[in-house]
């Protein structure tokens, strides 16, 4: 049997370990697998510190969503612990004007008590058009977003609005890396992704068909095969 690599998988914004329950077992056969705690701190940098503080001396790194933000960050502080790396519906650019203004919005609604609202408004980026009406998926959202509380959504909002440009830096990367992308996310969109891929000389991308942001729990058997497969590489 090959040697164990340990894998850290770090979630998206105002998700948990839930995320992931599909790729798991799957992941686990590979070695140990942690998903980190992104809900200490208000900065990239404090987040990904905290992670790599209780991190295995060198691991796998996946990030989805606000998780490749932090991968990207972790990759800045300690990229020589990172053996390789996954990117899911994510981004390498900063937040643009337009962004940083809905975010603040969210950030106002949340402390004013109008989650449902926020909620309400957010559900139809969060998936693709096929999947509004799936309660599952709405219901583990729901329980995902209630885990995480409102204080530590505007920390990790806040973390988002700060975070830096990371672009320069792919271009410096010599690691394995998988980016996966739905074909129809409209919050890190597959352009986003492409980007990435250009910019990444050892990269991977894949779009997947008929699905939104939320790959993970969209499209399950399609991002545990890739991942299998990236860490059976």
């Amino acid at each position: 049997m090959e040697a164990a690599v340990p894998v850290v998988l770090i979630p998206g914004l105002n998700f948990t370990a839930r995320v992931y329950a599909a790729q798991l077992p799957a992941l686990w056969q590979f070695g140990p697998v942690q998903v980190a705690d992104h809900r200490r701190g208000n900065s990239m940098a404090a987040i990904a510190r905290n992670i790599l503080d209780h991190a295995p001396p060198r691991f796998a790194l996946a990030g989805f969503s606000m998780g490749g933000y932090i991968s990207l960050e972790i990759l800045r502080q300690a990229k020589e612990r990172v053996i390789k790396l996954a990117l899911i519906d994510t981004a390498a650019a900063a937040d643009r004007p337009d962004q940083t203004e809905k975010r603040l919005k969210n950030i106002a609604l949340t402390r004013e008590g109008k989650i449902a609202e926020r909620e309400e408004a957010i559900w139809p980026f969060l998936v693709h058009e096929s999947r509004l009406k799936d309660d599952a998926i709405r219901s583990i959202v729901k329980e995902m977003h209630q885990e995480t509380g409102s204080e530590v959504y505007i920390n990790q909002q806040t973390a988002i609005m700060g975070r830096a440009d990371s672009r320069p830096m792919l271009k410096e990367l010599k690691m394995e890396t998988l980016i996966v992308v739905g074909d129809s996310d409209q919050l890190t969109p597959p352009a986003a992704a492409r980007e990435m891929h250009e910019l990444v000389a050892d990269s991977r991308l894949d779009v997947i068909p008929n699905c939104g942001h939320s790959a993970p729990l969209e499209r399950p058997d399609r991002v545990t095969k890739l991942l299998v497969e990236w860490l059976a590489e």
